[in-house]
């Protein structure tokens, strides 16, 4: 026994024993943060399951949806020109889960698949019956030459390929559209506000338009602009919305 010889007694660094207690507590942490997200997940989902009620109510919505939709069409319009149809300009500001398919199918026609989005139209008859499908979901009218240009440097992209483009440079437009003699993003803006002899051409290059929402200006309300609301023909008057959404 007094032959053998004492082993060295080895220590750990104090740093490695710090880093090795900051490593554990990390650890601690993360496996706490994950059960308390997994836990405000599950919660989540239960709290959004919807109930049999919710379905029928949802139904219901659209099945009424519907049947106002088929009362606009029977309701009669005010006569249009037809030799010169004016410029409309359509902005979706209403419609989620009590759209009718049918109506939703006729939204996105237009183009208009998100709130907010705005498009370029020619008010001729077909589409003056498109626009009483989806009234209480848009509010349209005659845009003067000053938003309309406007609109279209600020918020104009391109649809080029199925992409979102920026119109930043005129050789993209003359590319896509110089078979239509427009070369330009003014001829663009000339084409759209004089619903030429090219303007479906010219409203389908670009990219329906994302406004912003206004400050005030809209209440909320489906009822129909003449009516006190929101929805439907403002006219000469969808100028004052246009300055406050762009």
């Amino acid at each position: 026994m007094s032959g053998e010889v004492a082993q060295p007694f080895t220590t750990v660094p104090e740093i490695i024993l710090k880093k090795r207690k900051s490593n554990e507590e990390l650890a601690l942490r993360r496996r706490e943060q994950l059960e308390q997200r997994k836990f405000r997940q599950n919660k989540s989902k239960q709290e959004f399951i919807k109930k049999p009620e919710d379905f029928v109510k949802e139904f219901r919505y659209r099945e009424v949806d519907l049947v106002q939709m088929k009362n606009r069409l029977k309701r009669k319009r005010s006569a249009i020109e037809t030799t010169n149809p004016q410029l409309l300009l359509v902005i979706r500001i209403q419609g989620k889960n009590d759209m009718h398919p049918a109506v939703r199918k006729n939204l996105y026609s237009l183009n208009l698949r998100r709130i907010f989005n705005a498009v370029f139209v020619r008010a001729d008859e077909a589409m003056l019956e498109k626009l009483q499908r989806v009234e209480p979901y848009v509010t349209y009218g005659y845009p003067d030459l000053k938003n309309v240009k406007e609109l279209i440097y600020k918020k104009g992209y391109a649809k080029i390929n199925k992409q979102r483009v920026p119109l930043t440079d005129n050789n993209l437009i003359e590319e896509a559209l110089a078979k239509y003699n427009i070369i330009c993003i003014e001829d663009i803006v000339h084409e759209i506000a004089s619903t030429g002899k090219y303007f479906k051409e010219a409203a389908s290059f670009l990219w329906p338009f994302t406004l912003n929402k206004p400050e005030v200006g809209l209440k909320g309300v489906k009822a129909r602009f003449q009516d006190g609301g929101d929805t439907g023909d403002r006219g000469d008057k969808i100028n004052e919305l246009i300055s406050k959404m762009n």
